[in-house]
């Protein structure tokens, strides 16, 4: 699977809606280049600052794009400095809204209740996509890879490309023998986070850690954020990485084993995980963290899934920092929204039921 046009039409939707310093021109994309907007969007004006993860980084800019060509006295500012870092902002006040790839739980949400004044906070998983294993491997542009084979490569207990454990999974292709060069993340992510939730759930004891938004060992190589870890892979031979569909690029990514079957990574068999997956129970009716099944066993199913969320507080001290969050948030979950951020990075459109849920939760979201 290769999205190498991915960032190229990102940047025509960003000239639409940025400065010449941007871009690199004044000339603002055709019409029917932009990122399209429903016909009743509001635009508030003001300008709101969200910041956190790397893994929502191009989708986020479809939405500004979108939104903000549409909308010109309205700013937004996202800033991807990784999961961990946007929910830290949140809690410290410094921006309205944090993207992450991990629910806001536990002692962090206690936190972020105070920052929020004593109201609650809200989860909202507004882009859920696939997590690529990519590699760079001369001569190899398919690959298919089993639970236990990831765990074994990135536990470092395989490590070199002709091992018998790859050679199992790949039975016609010639594998060369050369070492394996695993990238992972050098921050805390929300991406890791789900890639070893993956590995604990599927490889079962071929990978003896606990899920974490750190990685768990040593790294033999480590890159910041996902295009980090992409540049990382794509630099090498023998390289192999986790990222978040859209930064793929030009790298080949493999097919992950299913039940006796190999999945590649794309929108229909991501959105095919969210069938199976549950709703987590929690202390408030507009929060909707979602337990993904990442053992899924379901024809077609590709396993390894990011929900991504927005994570915000049920109440602001203004009034005119909810109206534009709102209305950023309400073109996020539109189906007009979630079709076109699809088409650029192949994430996978949340189902209705889910979209008219946090368009209710977004609808509660009030000034104190």
């Amino acid at each position: 699977m290769r999205r190498s046009d991915v960032t190229k039409g990102i940047s025509v939707a960003l000239c639409a809606a940025l400065t010449v310093t941007a871009c690199g021109t004044d000339q603002a994309a055709p019409e029917d280049e932009r990122v399209p907007v429903p016909e009743d969007l509001a635009c508030p004006p003001g300008s709101i600052s969200g910041a956190g993860s790397s893994a929502q980084e191009l989708a986020m800019q479809v939405w500004l794009a979108g939104y903000q060509t549409a909308c010109t006295d309205s700013t937004i500012y996202y800033d991807a400095i990784g999961s961990g870092g946007g929910r830290s902002q949140f809690i410290d006040g410094a921006v309205t809204f944090a993207g992450s790839d991990d629910a806001l739980v536990g002692g962090e949400r206690e936190e972020a209740v105070e920052r929020c004044g004593g109201s609650d906070i809200l989860n909202l998983p507004v882009y859920v996509v696939p997590i690529a294993v990519v590699f760079n491997l001369d001569g190899i542009d398919e690959l298919n890879l089993s639970p236990q084979t990831i765990a074994g490569i990135f536990n470092q207990d395989i490590t070199r490309w002709d091992a018998p454990e790859i050679a199992a999974d790949n039975p016609e292709t010639d594998l060369p023998d050369l070492p394996i060069q695993p990238v992972s993340r050098s921050d805390e992510s929300g991406t890791t986070k789900n890639f070893t939730n993956y590995l604990e759930v599927a490889a079962t004891e071929s990978w003896p850690h606990a899920a974490d938004g750190q990685w768990p060992i040593p790294p033999v190589e480590a890159g910041q954020g996902n295009s980090g870890v992409a540049q990382a892979v794509e630099a090498g031979n023998g390289t192999i990485g986790y990222v978040e569909a859209s930064h793929i690029g030009d790298m080949d990514s493999a097919h992950i084993g299913v039940d006796g079957e190999y999945v590649a990574p794309d929108p229909q068999a991501a959105a095919a995980v969210l069938e199976t997956s549950q709703r987590v129970d929690s202390s408030h009716e507009h929060d909707h963290m979602l337990e993904l099944d990442y053992g899924t066993t379901a024809e077609g199913a590709y396993p390894i899934v990011l929900a991504t969320y927005e994570i915000v507080c049920t109440e602001y001290e203004d009034p005119d920092e909810v109206e534009l969050l709102q209305a950023f948030l309400d073109y996020t979950v539109s189906e007009v929204g979630q079709e076109a951020v699809s088409a650029e990075v192949g994430s996978a459109p949340i189902p209705e039921d889910l979209q008219t849920d946090l368009q209710e939760a977004i609808a509660a979201i009030e000034s104190r």
